[in-house]
């Protein structure tokens, strides 16, 4: 079979790149994961911990909200802890985003016209340069301005077009350039459509979601239509999936997005079958373990687990490690598409679990010895 798919390409929209701290986003950065706490910020200890959980799921990002003075006051201790870059939510108190950019903060996410006067805006600008902060424009069709209500009669992909470039120039008219942008919504079409129109009109790095999406299963849902519908069409720069769960399943989802339309490789991708009669061990139960047992993996790899042989074969030469149900529980492994040797009920999810580590092993000590073998050349 030919290496070339162009029916998987997929041609993402131009940006121009900025940078949130060390993390270029746009341009042709990688396209970022992002959460966001839910810990109190003036609270660093349990935020800290919250954070340290969410970098080992694989976030680039991370957002806190700083509603008031206590929790500024403890940006700095959990910008020196944080791996990873900080976001600091800020909602109408411009005095809040000058302390979260002295505190260290690599991004605000503001809206400019939420936090004053120009005067304002000229301070937070000010605050943003000398620091060297990103900023995020947060446009949501839940709280747009009342004179685009008044115009377009109830929130539309135009009014939050319109609202984010009327947030754009404010930034613009002061020089500022380090931006980026997001025209959220819960509703699907109402999200896709103004992300597709705002693409359109500027070039700046999208941030990409449907906020206030659900619970686990509803919101992964509608964020997979969302913001797959979206990045399959080449839009976005960073993401992030607005659950009601713990922040590191929006991590976890965000990853599962991106790694379905071949746009970020993380971890073991499952490739498993839905169970039938014909399965020859509890398939739904086999994969539930390996992929908590598996977590901790974060080289990219696939693993196959099929309760039969009729799509099993084809699916395990297609992964580097396969599983395939037989008879008198006794099941076929595969390694790098090939039958390789059986394997026996009571030991199988241990098997795979050493199998899958030892392969990942593998992998980064190659990753290892190519980069030895690069920079021995370029010496």
């Amino acid at each position: 079979m030919s290496s070339v798919r162009p029916w998987r390409d997929i041609a993402r929209r131009k940006s121009r790149q900025i940078m949130v701290g060390s993390v270029p986003v746009g341009g042709d950065a990688p396209i970022t994961v992002q959460t966001m706490t839910n810990t109190l910020t003036s609270d660093p200890v349990a935020t800290i911990d919250q954070i340290r959980r969410c970098e080992e799921a694989g976030a680039d990002i991370i957002r806190v909200s700083c509603p008031d003075v206590e929790s500024t006051a403890a940006l700095g201790k959990i910008v020196k802890a944080a791996r990873i870059p900080i976001v600091a939510d800020i909602h109408f108190h411009y005095k809040r985003a000058l302390e979260a950019a002295d505190a260290g903060a690599a991004c605000l996410r503001i809206n400019p016209g939420n936090i004053g006067s120009s005067e304002r805006v000229a301070e937070v600008v000010r605050a943003a340069k000398a620091n060297g902060c990103a900023i995020r424009i947060g446009v949501n069709a839940g709280s747009l301005e009342k004179d685009l209500l008044e115009k377009y009669g109830e929130p539309c992909p135009e009014a939050l077009v319109e609202s984010a470039l009327d947030h754009i120039k404010l930034l613009q008219d002061h020089d500022f350039h380090e931006y980026k942008v997001a025209v959220k919504a819960s509703d699907v079409f109402l999200a896709v459509g103004a992300y597709m129109g705002l693409a359109e009109a500027v070039d700046c790095p999208l941030h990409l979601g449907i906020t206030e999406a659900g619970g686990l299963i509803g919101g992964t849902v509608k964020s997979a239509i969302g913001i797959g519908n979206l990045l399959w069409a080449g839009i976005g720069d960073t993401i992030r999936v607005s659950l009601s769960a713990e922040p590191e399943e929006e991590v976890r989802v965000g990853y599962e997005i991106l790694k379905s339309l071949g746009l970020r490789t993380r971890g073991v991708r499952v490739v498993s079958c839905p169970s039938c009669a014909r399965q020859g061990f509890d398939v739904i139960r086999t994969v539930q373990k390996l992929e908590d047992a598996l977590s901790h993996i974060k080289t990219p790899m696939s693993l196959s687990v099929l309760g039969c042989v009729v799509n099993g074969p084809g699916e395990a030469r297609e992964t580097d490690i396969g599983v395939t149900g037989g008879g008198n529980g006794k099941h076929m492994v595969y390694l790098r598409g090939v039958t390789d040797h059986h394997v026996q009920d009571d030991n199988m999810i241990d098997h795979i679990v050493k199998l899958v580590e030892e392969k990942a092993a593998e992998i980064e000590a190659g990753t290892v010895a190519s980069m030895d073998s690069l920079h021995g050349k370029a010496a």
